[in-house]
């Protein structure tokens, strides 16, 4: 597992990123938040954005005063490939 995945944060936005074609920063801070149901600190959250398009798995571009982010080929199979392990796992668990 490459470190991009150790984070939380970080994997929880590529999820999100996963469930639609691209987001707006904020739009996916605030679903974050919801999610967590506590406000992030826009400096962490935007680091946590910084380090995935700095490692290639997210990609970031300008749409007027917004910046929109979206998967890129590499986010999309990390994703899969830690959804596939997520999903081994809960196999063995009784309902």
């Amino acid at each position: 597992m490459t470190k991009w995945l150790r984070s939380g944060r970080r994997r929880d936005i590529c999820f999100l990123l996963a469930a639609e074609e691209e987001v707006r920063g904020q739009q996916l801070k605030s679903r974050l938040e919801s999610h967590y149901d506590d406000r992030l600190e826009p400096k962490s959250f935007y680091g946590s954005l910084s380090s995935l398009v700095d490692a290639g798995f997210v990609e970031k571009r300008t749409e007027g005063l917004h910046d929109v982010y979206a998967l890129t080929k590499a986010g999309e199979r990390r994703v899969r490939e830690h959804g596939t392990w997520v999903g081994e796992c809960l196999e063995g668990m009784g309902e």
